[in-house]
């Protein structure tokens, strides 16, 4: 396309300014064309929230379709979308009459908060990556998503646009922190990033903005999550339609993102500090009534407590802002922080395991209450394959082009030997529900918590193909490649054995043929054939070495 300054960009009349006069220049690669005068809205640099929505890139080949008399409801299709391209969307009677002709539906079987409502599992054509890990994990005895060519799925694009712009989310309805199916029914507020086909990472971080995201902060370390995780003018991350809240997110470099986290926590500790204190006096106030009194003392003694301080600042808010005495003001002017916000540290391996591993241990001894998210693919994914501390032997990577020769770092183990954070290794794949437990649990902890998520990526050369990325996951942790573990340090406290192996004994003949289904261990059986025998064989024995070290304190040994 050429440019000019004069843009008459195809949209729709209800984008907003911002689409229709950066975004869209921009995405058609005419942002140098662009006036300063086009930026007055972001001068500060923060840009909005949720423009991936509007890109509709209508990239795929081949989408899911929907077969509503083979679906069990399960929603795990939703849970593993990459991209958050296929979602539950429930309907009432008044909803569904409304619905374009041809949109098919079934009762809902359960939660029973929904009975009397309708199901749907609704693909977006034009934000699906055509994948198919949907259709790949789907459990129904006959697959409910088929995949089927783009055009022949074209018509689902208004079935889309009906179910987010006319239907709401149920998620209120219910207690979407219940089980895995009950969070997909929450609105995802990660959606359509540029992430790879197939990607191992994403859903990771979708399900915890489905559960948290109205009170996140993220610090993004550079690498694959902070380029799709924030390529502008396009951003992922995107606000809750009914609170108007979602996840405030930043990205900074490879070696200091921890340190960034740690500084938001900490900003943000000092701030509630401050709300504390302006209570306390409070309660000593005349002209705050008893009731308004009672609430700044539950806000006191629950402060660390997410959902309970949303439901607390709901109700102080517009009595302090009623109330005209000096401290209800200060209140009044500090209301974004009665909420307890949810601190994450997002990062890959490269970052985690070796150029920011200082920063990120000097965080986790700290004691402070963050998260942090490891997305562990084994290899510097988003500069070209080079290899890492969580590289495993045998594997080739660029500067392990004979193969890694020493074993994988245990990232986890090292945060473990602190016994006050939480930690924890995951595989969706493997376990959806093993998942799920851990980010509840490590959240809700008063403490630090790592989390090191299994993500295939495309580096390694799955020869079943980036669509089967929630398979290789299983595999992997079915033959003993990857430990399903967690370590909770308020068991350990309570007299208990705080660490649990979660995954079953692996079947270790299955070993080598998992890791022969990968490029990036069997190319090296063309290159350096003696070789590659001899490390794949330490791949296996490390990675039964590292099991019988898990067992040992699983058993209390």
């Amino acid at each position: 396309m050429e440019c000019t300054t004069d843009f008459q960009f195809e949209s729709n009349p209800d984008d907003p300014e911002f689409i229709t006069k950066v975004m869209r220049p921009m995405v058609a690669q005419c942002g140098n064309d662009l006036p300063v005068s086009a930026f007055k809205e972001i001068i500060d640099g923060t840009f909005p929230a949720g423009t991936t929505a509007y890109e509709k890139r209508g990239v795929a080949t081949v989408v899911p379709e929907w077969d509503a008399t083979k679906c069990i409801q399960c929603n795990q299709c939703a849970m593993v979308c990459p991209h958050a391209a296929i979602r539950p969307v429930v309907m009432t009677d008044a909803e569904l009459k409304k619905a374009p002709k041809g949109m098919t539906t079934a009762d809902v079987k359960v939660p029973k908060e929904l009975a009397g409502m309708h199901f749907r599992m609704q693909v977006s054509a034009m934000d699906c990556t055509g994948c198919g890990n949907c259709a790949d994990v789907c459990p129904a005895k006959e697959k409910a998503l088929v995949m089927k060519p783009f055009e022949s799925q074209l018509q689902e694009a208004k079935n889309w646009e009906f179910s987010q712009k006319k239907v709401t989310y149920k998620d209120n309805l219910i207690d979407k922190f219940a089980n895995v199916k009950n969070s997909q029914f929450a609105q995802p507020l990660f959606e359509f990033s540029g992430a790879c086909a197939g990607c191992g990472e994403t859903p990771y971080i979708k399900c915890i903005t489905q559960l948290f995201g109205e009170r996140m902060i993220v610090a993004n370390a550079t690498g694959c999550s902070s380029i799709y995780g924030g390529s502008a003018p396009a951003t992922p991350y995107c606000k809750n339609y009914r609170s108007g809240k979602g996840v405030a997110w930043a990205n900074s470099l490879f070696e200091d993102n921890a340190e960034f986290g740690l500084g938001m926590a900490t900003a943000t500790r000092k701030m509630r500090d401050r709300v504390e204190r302006v209570m306390r006096e409070a309660l000593e106030c005349k002209e705050c009534g008893k009731e308004l009194k009672a609430l700044f003392q539950e806000w006191i003694d629950n402060r660390e407590n997410g959902p309970k301080t949303e439901e607390l600042a709901a109700k102080i808010v517009p009595m302090v802002e009623k109330c005209g005495c000096d401290y209800c003001k200060q209140i009044a002017e500090l209301k974004d922080h009665l909420v307890k916000k949810s601190q994450w540290i997002f990062g890959g391996d490269g970052w985690a395991y070796d150029i920011g591993f200082g920063g990120l241990d000097h965080v986790l001894a700290s004691g402070e209450n963050v998260n942090v998210l490891v997305l562990d693919t084994e290899v510097y994914s988003n500069t070209g394959g080079q290899s890492s501390k969580a590289t495993p032997a045998g594997a080739v990577a660029k500067f392990a082009a004979s193969g890694k020769k020493v074993r994988k770092k245990d990232l986890g183990m090292i945060a473990k030997s602190y016994g006050y954070v939480y930690v924890a290794q995951v595989a969706m794949g493997a376990s959806q529900q093993q998942y799920f437990k851990v980010i509840k649990e490590a959240e809700a902890y008063d403490g630090p918590s790592l989390i090191i998520c299994y993500a295939p990526c495309i580096n390694h050369g799955i020869k079943v193909g980036m669509g089967r990325t929630q398979h290789e996951e299983k595999l992997a942790v079915d033959c003993g490649y990857w430990h399903l573990w967690h370590f909770n340090p308020e068991e350990e406290e309570a007299g208990k054995n705080g660490f649990h192996l979660d995954s079953k004994e692996p079947d270790w003949s299955k070993f080598q043929e998992f890791i022969m289904g990968e490029v990036r261990y069997n190319s090296l059986l063309k290159t350096f054939p003696e070789e590659a025998k001899e490390l794949f064989a330490k791949t296996e024995q490390f990675a039964k070495l590292r099991y019988e070290g898990y067992k040992k304190l699983n058993d209390g040994e």
